[in-house]
């Protein structure tokens, strides 16, 4: 009866995360610079309605609320996964480099021609396509580097943080000498792909980001017994029969490929890997069997409400996300690391 009670607990927490993600995408749909009623939303989406009210909804809103649900899941699933791997409250994929090495490949792609353009004084990108590519190849390389020395020289948990730490600073060194190469125009279109921007999403990215997601947690979902026996030591869970260092390695590339993928798509968005998890924890408790789908849960909701304050806050001028995303994160990070001081 009483784990009965355990299971209900994480199912209604489940329930009410997911009823606050309709609430708050549907609050969402309805509310901008072109306001519409519930009804109106209700009918757009059932295909009926105005061709105003249709056109919004699912050429511009819908498509943002899906790329905020998406990447929201893949940041706060990778963050809880590699908390767990790596054993510190504090990892998540932009530990290992990844959004450095995204900031690092974009800003190459448009020094190299990518190109730029104002647009009723707004900087845009020419060839948005090459950008997301060099942005993913420096996403994930920053990932590859790393994994490659663990597997040749067998880094600790710990090391690998380090090294993480590591490749950020080569990258933020390189972007560095990239930007200071680059005209003014190129130099503005650095910065505003730095910005994260749901915006950019269109049905096609988001198409390409479903397709890294399912796959990838599906199999975090396959392995939550191993998570949760690597909390407990590599010792331990050798003894129950995990391979720690092949499923901390390859767990640990796949939570920075969907990272990669979204990070390419949307740009830099921080901290949700690290909020979300951790609120889970304090609700939920820390048994990856329900921290893996709840996490990824509370990253979409959390996502898809940053995104609705961003673009209604100073309406009509719409911020970026990442800047709400971090200041939300910079406390929230400050509390955990005053929290482990306190546990010492």
């Amino acid at each position: 009866m009483d784990y009965e009670g355990y299971v209900a607990r994480k199912l209604s927490i489940g329930l009410f995360l997911l009823l606050s993600i309709l609430a708050v995408s549907l609050y969402s749909l309805s509310h901008g610079a072109y306001s519409l009623s519930v009804g109106e939303v209700v009918d757009a989406l059932l295909g009926g309605g105005t061709e105003g009210a249709r056109l919004v909804v699912w050429n511009i809103r819908m498509p943002r609320i899906v790329a905020g649900l998406l990447v929201g899941a893949s940041l706060a699933i990778a963050g809880a996964v590699m908390q767990g791997f790596l054993r510190n409250p504090l990892a998540t994929p932009f530990t290992m480099g990844v959004s450095h090495g995204a900031m690092f490949g974009a800003s190459l792609a448009i020094l190299l021609g990518a190109g730029y353009a104002e647009s009723s004084g707004r900087i845009s990108l020419d060839n948005p396509y090459a950008v997301v590519l060099f942005a993913f190849i420096g996403a994930i390389s920053a990932t590859a580097v790393i994994l490659a020395l663990a597997r040749l020289k067998g880094l600790s948990p710990e090391a690998i943080i380090l090294a993480g730490v590591a490749m950020s600073s080569l990258f933020v060194a390189l972007t560095t000498l990239v930007q200071y190469f680059a005209d003014e125009l190129q130099l503005a279109a650095m910065v505003y792909w730095s910005f994260g921007d749901l915006g950019r999403a269109t049905w096609r990215e988001n198409g390409i980001m479903l397709a890294a997601f399912l796959p990838i947690f599906v199999y975090f979902v396959v392995k939550r017994w191993d998570l949760n026996a690597s909390l407990m030591g590599d010792d331990v869970a050798k003894s129950v029969g995990v391979d720690v260092e092949r499923v901390r390695l390859i767990s640990t590339f796949l939570a920075a490929l969907i990272t990669a993928v979204s990070v390419a798509f949307v740009g830099v968005i921080g901290f949700v890997g690290l909020i979300a998890p951790h609120a889970i924890r304090l609700v939920a408790g820390g048994d990856y069997r329900f921290l893996v789908p709840l996490s990824a849960l509370a990253g979409a909701l959390l996502l898809v409400a940053a995104d609705t304050i961003a673009r209604l806050v100073l309406s009509p001028m719409i911020l970026p996300v990442g800047i709400v995303t971090s200041f939300l994160g910079a406390p929230a990070f400050i509390y955990l690391l005053v929290r482990m001081e306190g546990r010492r």
